[in-house]
């Protein structure tokens, strides 16, 4: 399991145990989250594509009625599969390919688009989302 998955697994835990009022709980937290805005930045990870004939098209997810979206990004192979059964479910017998990025990467490439709100790591199956404006290294 990679040490991000492990992370945002401990993020999730520690977050549906948090109850308002708790200073040190909120700062791991706090700590967690930037140590994975920094992990995301330097990520390689599995995106995937729909393939409609010859044209290949990066899967999104669209947040409510907007066309702001999400990119879901996925740490392995395991979870990059279970994402496409989803997909095949939810949209029927589209093919589907993946390719690697670099977390910051991909920030960068869709920068300029307004609608793009960030990453959603390991979505649908627990979605951790990292906003593009999260996605940094305090190094450079």
């Amino acid at each position: 399991m990679s040490e991000l998955k492990q992370l945002i697994e401990k993020y999730i835990e520690l977050d549906d145990s948090f109850e308002e009022g708790n200073e040190e709980l909120e700062q791991e937290l706090d700590e967690l989250g930037h140590e994975i805005d920094h992990m995301v930045y330097h990520e390689e990870f599995l995106i995937v594509f729909n393939k409609d004939g010859d044209e290949e098209k990066i899967v999104t997810m669209l947040i409510d009625e907007s066309n702001e979206y999400f990119i879901p990004v996925y740490t392995d192979e395991e979870e990059v599969e279970k994402a496409i059964e989803f997909f095949k479910e939810e949209a029927g017998d589209i093919e589907f390919l993946t390719e690697k990025a670099i977390g910051n990467e991909l920030n960068l490439t869709y920068a300029d688009d307004d609608e793009f709100l960030g990453l959603a790591v390991n979505a649908p199956q627990n979605g951790f989302f990292v906003p593009s404006v999260n996605v940094h290294d305090c190094s450079e």
